[in-house]
């Protein structure tokens, strides 16, 4: 058992600036583990250094969009990077790195290029083999190999990792802070039908997050539900998506724009119903585990992580993934259901303790307890040793 302070480095592969999951997930771990007295660095891609306010935030350069499982990842690869993080590696050192997405060319595979000693990696996306990752695999897999311990964030993610490389890893969920959730007064689930607010979250324009199929089913929604209202928060131009929707259906839409934590929780804990319309590529979910804490009742696509995430129906409902009609009757089933949605309520905020940092953070920190077992400090390898192990596979 750990019973000292650790100095832990962790490793963002996307920009810092661009809010998603894997973002939020370091940070709260971060902050978590420095609130426990831990010293932690982060090195992240930051596309405005001078926004940078954490103290523990490293800058390791400007991101470079590029696709990456059906969306636009902002990351940051070559030689002025690596450089940056070798000299970030020597600076801090650490008892023990956490890479963030070690298996897609990121600062997280430098980092693990660079770097000899305990080493954890988590993954999180729930893709197919894809050829911009299969042809770097030789490159790739000496690098996963490196690691002293993997973690998966779902099944999905594990499966994944299987698929890829041919490896396991332990399962341990995203966390989130069911507090801070849990804290705020929730006004949705008990409210009348012919008031209700629905909610989306997320980079809006991007069609896998599902919100194209959510405008698909709102005329259905409205015709049922006169009052409804669909208040979508998120990075994303409003105007080229009310562009496409009837003029008379999107005076029930309302944009909010990209919101601060703060704000996040209190719009969660004004919905009648959250809806997660994904089509695909999730492996976790993490909006649907604070909306559960919040109090407000899930609908969400059949994919599997959210069927999981949702306790296979218990936490949440579930509809079939990218059919817009069986979108608009659950919706208006659940809306018309008042026990129903304080039912989701209840158990959603119980089904979310398994994610709250408490215990998230406790896993993690024990696979950093096996991870570092015959394993002194970090240090940086000869640059070119992991180079050749690739090349010689």
């Amino acid at each position: 058992m750990i019973d000292r302070p650790l100095r832990i480095g962790m490793v963002c592969p996307y920009g810092w600036d661009i809010p998603g999951g894997v973002q939020i997930h370091v940070r709260e771990l971060a902050e978590h583990f420095i609130a426990q007295g831990h010293y932690v660095s982060v090195i992240a891609p930051v596309s405005d250094e001078e926004s940078i306010t954490d103290p523990w935030l490293v800058s390791a350069g400007r991101p470079v969009p590029i696709p990456f499982n059906g969306s636009v990842a902002r990351v940051l690869f070559g030689p002025i990077a690596a450089s940056r993080v070798r000299q970030w590696i020597v600076q801090g050192e650490f008892d023990l790195l956490h890479m963030h997405e070690p298996g897609i060319p990121s600062i997280s595979l430098l980092a693990c290029w660079a770097a000899e000693g305990a080493m954890v990696g988590t993954f999180h996306a729930s893709t197919p083999k894809m050829r911009a990752i299969a042809s770097v695999g030789p490159l790739i897999e000496p690098m996963i190999e490196k690691l002293s311990a993997r973690i998966a964030v779902s099944e999905m993610a594990q499966a994944t990792l299987n698929n890829l490389y041919g490896t396991e890893a332990v399962v341990i969920p995203n966390g989130i802070d069911t507090t801070r959730f849990r804290d705020a007064k929730h006004k949705g689930a008990g409210s009348s039908p012919t008031a209700a607010r629905i909610g989306f979250l997320g980079r809006f324009e991007e069609n896998r997050k599902g919100l194209p199929l959510l405008l698909e089913a709102l005329p259905k929604i409205v015709k049922a539900i006169p009052n409804v209202e669909l208040v979508v928060a998120g990075p994303g131009e409003p105007g080229k998506v009310l562009a496409k929707v009837d003029p008379q259906v999107a005076k029930h839409v309302k944009f909010l724009g990209r919101l601060s934590e703060e704000e996040k929780v209190e719009f969660l804990s004004g919905l009648n119903l959250y809806i997660a319309p994904n089509t695909g590529g999730e492996s976790f979910g993490i909006i649907l585990a604070e909306a559960m804490a919040s109090g407000a009742p899930v609908l969400a696509s059949n994919i599997p992580a959210f069927v999981d995430l949702l306790a296979k129906g218990d936490a949440g409902v579930t509809f079939q993934s990218e059919d817009a009609g069986d979108l608009a009757r659950k919706v208006i089933e659940l809306l018309g259901n008042r026990p129903r949605l304080l039912q989701l309520a209840e158990n959603g905020v119980a089904a979310a303790i398994r994610f709250d940092w408490g215990s998230v953070a406790t896993q993690i920190m024990s696979v950093y307890e096996v991870a570092m077992t015959g394993h002194g400090k970090v240090a940086v390898g000869s640059e070119n040793a992991s180079w050749k192990k690739g090349r010689e596979r």
